[in-house]
């Protein structure tokens, strides 16, 4: 009986340890240069449902369901998508615009589990012709779930991800 319970609280012990060695927090982003002007690339990136043309997402399920609420290109449009395992079901909406600087959004994920991300794109003129994109997202691993992030390299795979899909912008904005 005393060894089940010492097993016990080394598991709960364990537990504690990780969670508190864990991340806390992520930030991951990646950019590109785009040769377009920045308003021209601001105006492109700025209606959410334009992503359905870019975003690595929409290509890992083309027959995701999606509905809008609101004006797009607007603070308070939300898009919500119910898709497949590699989507899950969710919403954007966005929280944020300063015109030709940002573009900034709230994600909620419901499915496969339930999370909230900042996500963002910026843009900065490099030149009058050439605009540098970033395209990002941040959010806070609350214990004990953050244990999840020592084995899940998240930069690794939504980075992927982000950069899949800003070589599509590119591709449709310079073609």
């Amino acid at each position: 009986m005393m060894i089940a319970l010492y097993v016990v609280l080394a598991i709960i012990g364990l537990i504690v340890l990780l969670a508190l060695v864990a991340p806390k927090s992520y930030n991951v982003s990646r950019s590109i240069k785009i040769n377009r002007p920045l308003p021209e690339v601001f105006d492109y990136i700025k209606y959410v449902k334009k992503q359905n043309d870019w975003s690595p997402w929409k290509k890992k399920d083309p027959n995701m369901t999606q509905e809008f609420e609101g004006t797009d290109g607007e603070v308070g449009f939300i898009s919500r998508w119910e898709g497949n395992k590699d989507v899950g079901t969710g919403e954007q909406e966005i929280v944020r615009i300063i015109e030709n600087e940002s573009i900034e959004s709230q994600l909620r994920f419901f499915k496969p589990w339930k999370s909230q991300s900042d996500a963002y794109i910026t843009v900065d003129a490099i030149d009058e012709t050439t605009t540098k994109v970033t395209w990002g997202f941040s959010g806070v691993n609350k214990p004990p779930s953050n244990i999840f992030f020592l084995f899940f390299n998240m930069d690794k795979t939504v980075g992927a991800d982000f950069e899949d899909g800003l070589n599509q912008l590119k591709l449709n904005l310079e073609s």
